[in-house]
């Protein structure tokens, strides 16, 4: 008879986690739209695409708080490379 090991996996610390993949991912997606705000005939489509930016990771973070497993918190998550 083997050994078994029962893995547990903390909810409220995968959500800490995930809200800060969420917020690098954020500020990643911001950075060239900050330097695009700061040029004028640039600045009014750049803060079309940051209000859409805040619109997408608002959801997530509404998704990640709601989330009650692991699973439904790596469903929303932003895919790396996508």
């Amino acid at each position: 008879m083997g050994v078994f090991r029962v893995i547990v996996i903390n909810v409220d610390k995968a959500k800490e986690i995930a809200h800060d993949k969420r917020r690098a991912a954020r500020s990643a997606e911001f950075a060239p739209l900050d330097i695009k705000a700061t040029i004028p005939a640039e600045a009014t489509a750049a803060e079309e695409a940051r209000q859409a930016v805040r619109d997408k990771y608002a959801a997530m973070q509404t998704a990640i708080d709601a989330a009650s497993t692991v699973d439904a918190i790596k469903a929303v998550m932003p895919q790396e490379g996508a």
